[in-house]
């Protein structure tokens, strides 16, 4: 059952604000505001071409937005003139013990990754196939295992400060393999390994470089009834039991409405629903986006609804 409390407005992990995206004359993106709450899942949707993935790219420093805010608080209760200040002053964050704040639409790529603590797959798999599954993940791990080596031949040396590093890389892919139950395929080549196993892989590959939000770019695309189930379970577990709140794009609506705390809802680059998964399933102008109703015929759809809800049930009442 889902939380009933709105983290993305009382303590907000991400806040996207005015963000725009322009691609020459087309708008990609157009004034677009939401927040993604601290241990929440939320989800990013709307028809093909909505603009969810420049989103993504914005969030993830793919793409440098034309104009807007992105602001990631790695701790609670940062206040907005925190923010304000970090911005007023040019710098890319803030890593004071009360102002961890990080703007992301001013930071490169790797450090938005290294430094915001911001992983990100994407929709078509990019594993390393020739490399082992175990392998997989202990790449990922690769920037903190420079810093214990002293960015020198302290790794090649084999000195205890490297050890010990790589020891716990270890200890913790090991234990992401459990977590997606891919543990007794370790020493596999990742290529070898069944679509949705990539999928999960791919997954706990971000997890190893322990972020603050995993952003998923259609985690279940291409996946049946049971991975799809599967899936659903390690998102859970992840929010649950980690406390990493997670941001992701899907197209497979019964896994963005049963895991959803939040969803977002894009068409034509521009926002027309935020709210529980409750309230965007009966929002009219969700449901005319995603039949392609004209702007003028929402309000007809609207009035549908409003009728169906009142017809009497097959028992005597109302729906």
């Amino acid at each position: 059952m889902l939380k009933e409390n709105r983290n993305w407005a009382a303590d907000p992990v991400l806040s996207v604000e005015h963000l725009t995206m322009r691609f020459g004359g087309l708008v990609a993106v157009d004034d677009l505001s939401f927040d993604v709450g601290r241990g929440d899942i939320t989800a990013l949707i709307g028809p093909n071409g909505a603009g969810k993935t420049t989103v993504f790219n914005c969030v993830t420093g793919f793409y440098k937005p034309t104009e807007g805010r992105i602001a990631l608080r790695r701790k609670h209760g940062v206040s907005p003139q925190a923010i304000g200040d970090l911005t007023k002053s040019g710098k890319q964050y803030s890593e004071d013990a009360d102002k961890a704040v990080f703007l992301l639409e001013r930071m490169a790529d790797f450090k938005i990754t290294e430094v915001a603590g911001v992983a990100r797959t994407f929709q078509n798999i990019r594993l390393f196939g020739g490399m082992t599954v175990l392998e997989n993940l202990l790449v990922a791990q690769h920037n903190k295992l420079m810093r214990a080596s002293g960015y020198s031949i302290a790794g090649l040396l084999g000195l205890p400060g490297y050890r010990r590093a790589a020891k716990a890389a270890q200890d913790l892919a090991v234990e992401w393999l459990r977590r997606v139950d891919l543990i007794d395929r370790a020493d596999d080549p990742a290529a070898d390994l069944p679509y949705g196993d990539q999928r999960r892989l791919e997954i706990a590959r971000a997890l190893c470089t322990d972020p603050v939000l995993l952003c998923l770019d259609e985690p279940a695309a291409g996946l049946n009834p049971r991975e799809s189930a599967e899936l659903n379970g390690l998102l859970k577990s992840i929010r649950n039991d980690h406390g990493v709140s997670v941001l992701l794009i899907e197209h497979d609506m019964g896994v963005v409405m049963e895991i959803s705390d939040h969803i977002v809802v894009l068409d034509y680059g521009k926002k027309i629903s935020d709210g529980t998964a409750a309230e965007v399933r009966s929002d009219p102008k969700v449901i005319a986006a995603y039949l392609g109703v004209d702007d003028e015929e929402v309000e007809e759809v609207e009035r549908d609804l409003e009728v169906s809800a009142a017809r009497p049930s097959a028992e005597g009442g109302t729906r």
